[in-house]
């Protein structure tokens, strides 16, 4: 075999490697698809173009993957439905017995979950009576058992199950082990930023099978868009059942209230964390995604109300509140922004010219770095004038770190409209970012209250 025959191949593996990550697609699917591919790279290599060379134009021809896949489930709508509901029946025993056990793993997750929300009750805690316990908790209810089910999905090496374990005790021992206050602000703040940290232990799990792997961390953040979805969509759902059964019972004289405050919606919000995780996994791509679609909507929506915003701060020369919920709304409105780049990233063609949304975009990024400037100079004109707390110093560092991240991006996304940067390293910035984030959340959880006299 030549070194370009043993090239291409190589190419062909890796390419048949991400194709087989598609559960919508069979094995014999997957056979066709390639034979299809090696024969137009045969007709490309005929015709005189080199062997990479045809491999990339054969790949293009075919169009992304997930068009691919999105055709391939629209002609075999039936066949999609089967999956969805893990019926099993013509895909054969083998992706059917591995959904039912992904059914009845994840059955076990969501009740691992919603036992772990009453277990507390076993010590005397309540949450009616106990929400300085519950707050800074919540998170060790239910993320360990959705990350025991990603990790049993990926197969898991024992040392990242050892890695998720120890990081997941770390974070119990974060919320328990300080000594704060009912009105603390580092109870706020450790309720605040704990689950944040858990998140992204979750998003170990999920990366398990390829740590290093800047698309497995893509993956996780359109993983992560679709699983707030589901998981909202499973609140909908569950605030109507809730509504039927208040106005069931109650017509034959009997409330429901006790039972459904103390078990049906702890129990089931902590369950629907698996659930949603479950639907996500299980769709895989098979229906097109929500959230990337999303982002196509509401990009031009923040555009403009951020862009109102800066040009009624200029009008006005009104000052910035940098009171708690003022400084927690700014924050979260930047983390949307950075949302909306990453879904839209994780659903762009990599080889597709800038077009007039990424210029929108770049438009929205600019805005959002403005107000970032504009909130950062006045938490630190505070911190000066009167000196740091907790959640001025949380604040602090959390719209530095966004700074970084927004500025970075613009000068990325400036040179790609320029067509002198790639779309793939804005997408290696923001996925090898990610872990900034996860960091700052452990600094806040772990540090900040000794720091800070546990105040």
């Amino acid at each position: 075999m030549t070194d370009d025959q043993g090239e291409l191949e190589a190419q062909f593996a890796q390419w048949r490697h991400y194709v087989q990550r598609r559960r919508e697609l069979r094995q014999a699917d997957v056979d066709e698809l390639e034979d299809h591919l090696r024969g137009s790279v045969d007709d490309l290599v005929a015709a005189g173009l080199h062997a990479d060379e045809a491999f990339l134009v054969a790949v293009k021809r075919m169009g992304s993957l997930d068009e691919l896949s999105r055709e391939f489930a629209r002609e075999h709508s039936e066949r999609l439905w089967k999956q969805l509901v893990l019926t099993g029946g013509a895909d054969g025993p083998t992706p059917s017995g591995r959904s039912r056990r992904d059914l009845l793993v994840m059955v076990g997750c969501a009740v691992g979950a919603a036992a772990s929300v009453k277990a507390p009750e076993l010590f005397g805690l309540t949450l009616e009576d106990d929400a300085a316990f519950y707050g800074p908790n919540v998170g060790l209810f239910a993320l360990p058992w959705l990350a025991a089910f990603l990790a049993w999905r990926r197969r898991a090496a024992p040392a990242v199950i050892g890695a998720l374990v120890a990081l997941f005790a770390l974070g119990a021992v974060a919320a328990n082990a300080y000594p704060l206050a009912e009105d603390s602000q580092s109870l706020v703040l450790t309720s605040i930023h704990l689950p944040i940290a858990l998140w992204f232990v979750v998003g170990l799990a999920y990366v398990s099978d390829d740590l290093r792997s800047s698309r497995r961390r893509m993956d996780f953040v359109r993983f992560t868009g679709e699983w707030f979805i589901y998981y909202v969509l499973i609140a909908l759902g569950g605030g109507v059942l809730i509504g039927f059964v208040f106005g069931t019972f109650e017509a034959i004289g009997i409330s429901p209230e006790t039972v459904i405050a103390q078990w049906v919606l702890p129990c089931g919000a902590a369950a629907a964390v698996v659930v949603a995780g479950w639907l996500v996994e299980a769709k895989q791509s098979v229906v097109e995604n929500i959230a990337p679609v999303l982002t196509r909507l509401f990009t031009p929506l923040f555009t403009a109300v951020l862009l109102a915003f800066l040009v009624t701060f200029v009008v006005t020369s009104a000052g910035i509140d940098v009171e708690r919920e003022a400084l927690i709304l700014f924050d979260l409105l930047l983390v949307v922004v950075l949302a909306l780049l990453l879904y839209s990233a994780s659903a762009r063609d990599p080889l597709a010219p800038a077009g007039v949304f990424d210029k929108l975009q770049l438009a929205l990024v600019v805005s959002a770095l403005l107000i970032d400037v504009l909130v950062l100079w006045e938490i630190t004109g505070r911190i000066t004038e009167y000196g740091t707390t907790p959640n001025k110093a949380a604040a602090l560092g959390e719209n530095v770190i966004l700074l970084v991240n927004l500025a970075w991006s613009a000068w990325l996304m400036t040179g790609l409209i320029r067509r002198r940067v790639p779309f793939a390293g804005l997408e290696r910035w923001q996925t090898a970012y990610l872990p900034v984030y996860a960091a700052w959340a452990w600094v806040v959880v772990l540090a900040f209250p000794p720091l800070f006299g546990f105040l």
